[in-house]
């Protein structure tokens, strides 16, 4: 890894990323919203740390919504009522920034007791 790369991230994470955000933009409106509000929970409430787990969970997001919106469906008939235990499951075997934030948090108080 180059030094660019470790101040600016991957370039090719970048493009894949913005092709991401390129497909989501192409969803019908209701798609779009809850993708983008599925996106900020995942931020908010933690969603996974490896880029190649941010790049397989919403791809395949956006591959079901994709596909939901061909076959005339609203959100919640994929996702579930609860679109916040929908995500939870999603990064179930993933490690999240909450977990991460969480080993930090532990490692302060004990090196401090230590």
């Amino acid at each position: 890894m180059s030094l660019i790369e470790k101040i600016i991230g991957s370039l090719d994470d970048k493009r894949e990323w913005k092709a991401m955000e390129a497909r989501a933009k192409t969803l019908p409106e209701e798609y779009f919203n809850a993708y983008k509000a599925i996106q900020k929970y995942m931020w908010t409430a933690g969603g996974p740390t490896d880029w190649k787990e941010v790049h397989r969970i919403f791809n395949g997001i956006l591959d079901m919504f994709e596909e939901g919106a061909a076959e005339g469906k609203k959100v919640t008939d994929l996702t579930g009522e609860d679109v916040a235990a929908f995500c939870d499951e999603l990064v179930k075997d993933t490690k999240t920034w909450k977990d991460k934030y969480r080993e930090k948090l532990n490692d302060t108080i004990s090196r401090d007791q230590g």
